[in-house]
């Protein structure tokens, strides 16, 4: 592909008049060429990628099975509407994930276009299956920029701030957050306490007869990586079961083998009703899905469900690609070996800055989290900006998190090699001084 215009500059004028500022840009320059952890401007500067898209590139970028398997779809045809003319892939991809997603019962899965448009489909399957209408998310939450996944998300600005109003009938119920549990108790005894506040806001809030689902990320991404303890997801899991709810698993940025397990909810030992998938599935073509058990997804009728452009089958013929390369590559257990070397750099500059808080992580999705000092934790933002500025404007794509912005993430592709991640935690140390 070649563009019509000479230089960034004048791309980033054209970009400032006509496409809203509503789209937020992290780093201004112009991609022309990607490959695994590296992309390439138009003027020839290199980036190392620890976004990752957001998450949305654990086999890298432009992957040579994923492209030869989205060039060989083209080449045969792009898009009959599944719903006019079924084709191969949308069912081949349907039962590899079926398949691979935790649960021994019998599984059914359907495909859309966006993380956003999952979840709103996995709510619409739940209200249909249980014939209740309220819906559940947590407190930090994040589930997509629609109206109704607005309404789920917990941070209001940029998200919710003079959108609204919201679907009604979503709740958000408490989660806990062990970085910040007060030092006085232990972490039993906080655990405990947060299991205790989710019962009790089905008293004080919403009845639990009213509920169709419960939508958890197994790790809460936009909120800053925040890991549940196993025992409150268990809690949440078991409280579904007694009282008839729909628990949707929403793996739209930890799945695929971001965190050391194929699935996130994986490392808890419960297996949820119903699970969304986007990102990562599709190497970067819009592609998501609602996988699970099929007693739920078969009950809505034919035309209830679908979209115009759902499950292409350029996407589905990407996404098998993708599932093929995590498996040949080891990617899971690439995840978790990436995610050490990650930590023990974050360590390594803890020791150096005090600023640097609470560093978490499960398998490859990593977090530090930017404090003023370490005895009021209070959030650093400013701090948290200015790292994210100085590594976006040399050499590193890098993300930040959290409700309160001061959360750094790290979602470079599982594939990344040894040389590009050196690179980039050579630019991150630079960044955090």
């Amino acid at each position: 592909m070649t563009t019509t215009y000479l230089n960034t500059r004048e791309l980033q004028g054209k970009r400032r008049k006509y496409v809203p500022k509503g789209v937020s840009n992290g780093n201004l320059n112009i991609a022309q060429k990607a490959t695994s952890a590296t992309i390439i401007d138009i003027d020839q500067r290199e980036w190392i990628d620890f976004a990752g898209a957001i998450g949305t590139l654990n086999v890298g970028h432009s992957h040579p099975k994923v492209t030869a398997s989205i060039k060989e779809q083209i080449d045969r045809f792009l898009h009959p509407g599944f719903n006019i003319m079924m084709y191969e892939g949308y069912i081949a991809l349907a039962e590899k994930l079926c398949h691979i997603t935790p649960g021994n019962f019998e599984k059914q899965a359907i495909f859309f276009n966006s993380g956003a448009e999952a979840v709103e489909n996995a709510i619409k399957i739940s209200r249909r299956y249980t014939g209740r209408h309220a819906v559940v998310s947590f407190v930090r939450g994040y589930h997509g920029r629609t109206n109704l996944t607005m309404g789920m998300t917990s941070k209001v600005k940029p998200y919710k701030f003079g959108f609204g109003p919201f679907a009604p009938e979503i709740y958000q119920a408490p989660f806990p957050y062990m970085y910040h549990k007060p030092n006085e108790i232990t972490d039993e005894a906080y655990i405990e306490q947060k299991i205790e506040e989710f019962k009790d806001f089905f008293i004080a809030t919403v009845a639990p007869e009213t509920v169709a689902c419960i939508v958890m990320e197994p790790v809460q991404g936009e909120g800053g990586f925040i890991i549940p303890p196993k025992e409150f997801v268990q809690a949440v899991s078991e409280f579904c079961k007694e009282h008839g709810i729909v628990f949707v698993a929403d793996e739209i940025q930890t799945g695929f083998g971001r965190t050391g397990k194929l699935f996130a909810i994986e490392h808890f030992n419960v297996t949820p009703d119903l699970i969304t998938v986007s990102k990562s599935l599709a190497a970067g073509l819009p592609l998501s899905g609602v996988v699970g058990k099929a007693e739920i997804l078969n009950v809505a009728d034919p035309g209830e469900l679908g979209g115009t452009y759902a499950g292409s089958p350029v996407a589905c013929a990407a996404a098998l690609a993708v599932i093929d390369v995590i498996e040949e590559e080891k990617l899971v257990e690439k995840a978790e070996i990436l995610g050490q070397k990650l930590e023990a750099k974050l360590v390594e500059l803890a020791a150096k800055h005090d600023y640097i808080g609470d560093i978490r992580r499960l398998g490859a999705m990593v977090a530090c989290e930017i404090v003023e000092d370490h005895i009021t934790k209070h959030p650093n933002k400013n701090k948290t900006a200015e790292i994210a500025k100085y590594a976006n404007e040399n050499g590193l794509l890098l993300l930040t998190a959290g409700l309160k912005s001061n959360v750094i993430r790290f979602l470079a592709p599982l594939v990344i090699t040894d040389e590009e991640l050196l690179k980039g935690l050579a630019i991150l140390e630079k960044a955090f001084q």
